[in-house]
């Protein structure tokens, strides 16, 4: 099994019943052992990867709250080295950031080529909150579909390798999630009030989610939908989409520089 992009809206699965993979025959043992050979694979890549330094790599995140993102980065990238590597979490914008237009900050982060960066939450965020919020008029937040695409092509366009997952997690275990936040004093930082509102507004926030999907899944920048009801499958599921994704770049360390060809060092 492995994820496919959203090619249109018939493919867009958001019902409960879909963040779960069913029949899957893979045990717990396995899948750890698949996904452990999967993050080392990863990890060799991003050495050549870093080295070649003809492609960036961004990885997008987005899902309801406790959909795992943070666990979805600790575990995937993992071996990854640090120095080749950034994590971006978008909060609420500040004064300045909102004198910008919306995509100002964002532009900001974008990884240079050789690294790869994520972003945990993004400029979808400007699509989702204020549609199901009502923070701006309609035809504010509609035409930003258009806006992003274009800032992705034009990204593509100059190096930057775009895959954008969409961590599908059912009503029943958030609210499992969410109370084992608030039962477990090492997880209680997590919660937030914000969460409960968000999940009062589920239907809202799932017809906002299949309008992102449906509208901004692109040849250049494909939208994935992964089932993250499990944990483990869900980062057995991302890390194979980007292990295979990587292994397309045709990667390669670049040549010595001539002029060093031959020295000798006494």
């Amino acid at each position: 099994m492995k994820l496919e992009p959203v090619a249109d809206k018939h493919s867009i699965h958001l019902d409960d019943e879909h963040a779960r993979v069913r029949g899957l025959t893979k045990s717990e043992k396995e899948l750890d052992k698949d996904t452990q050979e999967l993050v080392d694979r990863i990890a060799k890549l991003q050495r050549v990867f870093y080295a070649d330094a003809r492609y960036a790599l961004l990885i997008v995140l987005q899902g309801r709250d406790a959909s795992g993102k943070d666990g979805t980065i600790r575990k995937v990238f993992t071996a990854v080295n640090p120095q080749g590597c950034s994590v971006t979490s978008f909060k609420v914008p500040t004064e300045l950031e909102q004198r910008h237009d919306f995509l100002w900050r964002v532009h900001q982060q974008v990884p240079p080529r050789g690294m790869i960066g994520i972003f945990n939450r993004s400029h979808y965020e400007d699509i989702l909150v204020p549609r199901v919020q009502d923070l701006v008029p309609k035809h504010v937040w509609t035409a930003r579909y258009d806006q992003i695409n274009d800032f992705e092509d034009m990204l593509t366009a100059n190096g930057v390798v775009i895959l954008k997952f969409m961590l599908h997690i059912s009503r029943d275990e958030q609210k499992k999630r969410l109370l084992d936040r608030l039962a477990d004093p090492t997880k209680n930082w997590k919660f937030r009030a914000e969460d409960l509102e968000a999940r009062a507004r589920w239907d809202d926030y799932t017809k906002a989610y299949r309008g992102v999907l449906s509208r901004t899944s692109t040849d250049w920048a494909p939208w994935y939908i992964v089932p993250a009801d499990d944990k483990d499958v869900r980062d057995w599921l991302v890390a194979r989409t980007i292990a295979d994704r990587l292994k397309t770049l045709r990667l390669r360390y670049p040549p010595a520089d001539p002029a060093v060809v031959g020295m000798k060092i006494e």
